[in-house]
């Protein structure tokens, strides 16, 4: 039976700059994201016309392709704006547009691949196969979906390539359904602007206003919040096997040394899946990374780890209570503490500028730098800074000076193609390169003249070191095998084939790329019959509106950034728990005690907690100012 076509499994790296972007296509991703020059979901990460073009440049000798996210929601007065963008993406080489409002599909665009961005607020396999039928070619499943939820998008939606996040900054609320910096400051995450009202510290209240003791004692103010950051890299094959076919490492405002680091790490992982699949899966794209370093994710901000729902198994410990902050790696205890120096249990792996940090007994979060690590475990810390004064204190570093310094530099990595050189001699006596790589091109190149003299030295050793110079290029010989005996071919002839040679690779690899092309909306004319719409629909455009009717909606809500809506709005849907956290779950037996009404406060509003047991998440309501 003839074996069935690998599928190819995509690792995509977010980019908040070119830079970055060239940074990750050289540390293994199989394609970037960046922001579009307007109306990204991360509005201080835009980036220019001329910025993509760059980063198409660099990224198509190694197939790999680069996404624009232009995902906000957009209003009437913009949608031409956003047209002349998307038409400027596809002019360039832009790969896909990853977006979030109907009125895309509504509009005379390119026929560039469209993508579903995370905060289209598909929630359910179903709502994910209405979008594939829609046309969009690849739809990134919701980060609370499980391996069997995944699974089920699969079989409801074959047509598309699915993408999910597996490293990176967690939302608590479902992507796409958060309103609480909407309602609170003004300030939408639909729009590019969330203010991280899921970071900040609140109080647990009862129905009174009263603080509530929780049942693990410590206090009552925290930012409850806020989720620990997803890290999925012990799962990428289990994912594959669900129907996974791009890896998706959130942070398009991350540092470069950030992307490096995960993008080199989640690559090896990949690797290691792809190999061991027995040729089902395949790369993506092309190209080696050889690194300088050993990546390593827990040397780069996070605020601790979960796999977040996937298994099944990682519901509780998922949250980061007591800083958003990175705390970093334990690395040493306190001793004894005197003026600013301390002696802890084993400074070896300190170095001065190092940051490091604790936490005090009210499990509040604070940190230093080394000013100066001295022999016998000595660390005396920055003049005026805080220091632990209690003997047995956990110390945690979450600035590694010299990785961070390692990770700053450009040779941290080098991508190659590998390529198979072969010399000879045409009939005529004219020296012929033969080249092929690893992306299935061949090409030949003969000299202009014929070589008839011989040479009374063996030139073998001289010809393989020319033919391997490939420095300055995107290649590396793999093999090199030279058929020419003893002829006498001059090196400048050797040279000037051997770069006529990659010229026409090069130009081979431009002839033989098919971009991807738009898929077609397949939705029937009553696809969406009987779905009356509400502000999470996110419908802010009349093109939006128009794409709903004419599928058989009925307009109800439009979004609350063009509808605002007095009185208490729900501003969050989570499968996130407060009290499954707490080991207070209203379903479990025995389970701790908690007031009946739970809210939380903070100085930004008052949040009410809503228990969904049934579906078995967390509501959030507040009111509109």
């Amino acid at each position: 039976m003839k074996p069935s076509t690998p599928r190819p499994l995509e690792l995509l790296a977010p980019a908040r700059d070119a830079a970055t972007a060239i940074a990750a296509i050289t540390h293994g991703a199989d394609a970037v994201y960046m922001g579009a020059p307007a109306f990204g979901a991360r509005a201080a990460a835009g980036n220019s016309i001329e910025d993509f073009e760059t980063v198409v440049t660099a990224a198509r000798p190694f197939g790999v392709k680069v996404y624009a996210a232009l995902n906000t929601i957009l209003y009437d007065s913009e949608l031409e704006q956003a047209r002349e963008i998307a038409a400027s993406l596809a002019r360039v080489g832009v790969d896909a547009l990853i977006i979030q409002d109907p009125a895309l599909l509504t509009m005379d665009l390119p026929p560039i691949e469209l993508h579903a961005s995370t905060q289209w607020n598909a929630t359910t396999p179903q709502a994910l196969a209405t979008l594939s039928r829609a046309g969009l070619a690849q739809l990134v499943v919701p980060r609370e979906f499980s391996l069997d939820d995944i699974r089920a998008t699969a079989a409801a939606a074959p047509e598309s390539r699915l993408e999910a996040f597996v490293h990176g900054a967690l939302c608590v609320s479902y992507s796409g359904r958060c309103y609480a910096g909407q309602v609170l400051s003004g300030r939408s995450a639909n729009r590019g602007a969330c203010p991280q009202i899921c970071r900040l510290p609140f109080t647990l209240t009862d129905g009174s206003g009263r603080p509530v003791t929780p049942p693990d004692g410590l206090p009552a103010t925290r930012h409850w919040l806020s989720l620990a950051d997803m890290n999925r890299i012990d799962h990428l094959a289990e994912m594959a096997d669900a129907g996974i076919s791009s890896f998706k490492i959130e942070g398009r405002l991350k540092s470069a040394a950030y992307v490096k680091n995960v993008t080199a790490a989640y690559r090896k992982a990949l690797d290691r899946v792809i190999e061991a699949s027995q040729g089902r899966y395949c790369r993506a794209s092309y190209g080696r990374s050889d690194f300088s370093f050993r990546p390593d994710p827990v040397l780069s901000f996070n605020r601790g780890f979960t796999s977040y729902f996937l298994t099944g198994s990682d519901k509780k410990h998922i949250t980061s209570w007591f800083t958003p902050k990175w705390t970093g790696q334990p690395v040493a205890k306190v001793i004894r503490t005197s003026r600013g120096m301390m002696t802890v249990d084993d400074a070896s792996a300190l170095a001065n500028g190092d940051g490091l940090g604790w936490f005090d007994s009210k499990r509040r979060f604070k940190g230093f730098r080394v000013n100066r690590v001295d022999s016998g475990n000595r660390i005396v810390a920055a003049p005026g800074a805080e220091v632990p004064s209690t003997p047995g204190t956990i110390l945690h570093r979450n600035n590694d000076v010299r990785f961070e310094a390692m990770m700053e530099r450009s040779d941290t990595a080098r991508r190659s193609i590998a390529v198979d050189i072969t010399l000879r001699m045409a009939a005529d006596r004219r020296p012929v390169i033969d080249l092929a790589d690893e992306r299935g091109l061949r090409v030949s190149v003969a000299a202009e003249k014929p070589c008839t003299d011989h040479a009374k030295t063996d030139q073998s050793t001289r010809r393989r070191e020319e033919l391997g110079r490939l420095g300055g290029t995107v290649y590396r010989a793999e093999k090199i095998e030279d058929l020419c005996g003893d002829a006498f071919i001059p090196a400048s002839v050797l040279a000037r084939l051997r770069r006529e040679a990659l010229e026409a690779l090069d130009r081979a690899a431009d002839i033989a790329r098919r971009p991807a092309r738009r898929r077609p909306d397949l939705l029937t004319a009553d696809a969406l019959a009987g779905l009356h719409t509400r502000y999470t629909h996110n419908i802010a455009n009349s093109k939006a509106a128009e794409f709903y009717t004419r599928h058989g909606a009925e307009i109800g809500e439009k979004a609350l950034e063009t509808a605002p809506q007095k009185g208490e709005v729900q501003v969050m849907t989570t499968r996130y728990c407060l009290r499954r956290e707490l080991g207070a779950c209203l379903r479990t037996p025995g389970a701790a005690k908690l007031p009946r009404e739970l809210y939380l406060d903070a100085p930004a509003g008052r949040l009410r907690l809503d228990f969904d047991c049934a579906n078995c998440q967390m509501n959030i309501y507040t009111n509109s100012k």
